[in-house]
């Protein structure tokens, strides 16, 4: 490179990345199938014998439960949205460049949010 300051991750430190992001898109896929299965099978906690005294109020709760269920499950699938954009920008080489400043992400901030896009200098001017 001219300049001594970097403008993109190399190649080596972009399959780091990389694998770093397969490894968490595995991991929140399996979560994410194991809250669409929970939400598919009624009664997978075995109340369905039980007198109709309690019904009304389980079915409060059941449906509070889908509630939150659906809520992490929708939390899930962006967050698996949004790891498979990076792998599309370790793809063409724009992972790690802040959409803000155009500046480089620090490493230790990818490591920690791996999909992220914008430095911790621009995530603070945020407010």
């Amino acid at each position: 490179m001219e300049n001594s300051t970097k403008t993109r991750y190399s190649d080596s430190e972009l399959q780091e990345f990389k694998e770093l992001i397969l490894n968490k898109l595995k991991v929140a896929k399996a979560e994410f199938t194991s809250l669409t299965s929970s939400l598919s099978s009624p009664n997978a906690n075995g109340t369905e014998d039980t007198s109709g005294a309690y019904k009304t109020l389980e079915d409060g709760s059941a449906t509070m439960e889908k509630e939150q269920i659906n809520q992490l499950a929708a939390r899930q699938k962006k967050f698996i949205d949004n790891l498979e954009a990076a792998l599309g920008r370790i793809e063409n080489k724009t992972y790690g460049i802040c959409r803000e400043t155009g500046k480089l992400i620090q490493k230790e901030r990818l490591r920690a949010v791996p999909h992220a896009t914008l430095s911790m200098e621009a995530k603070l001017k945020q407010g």
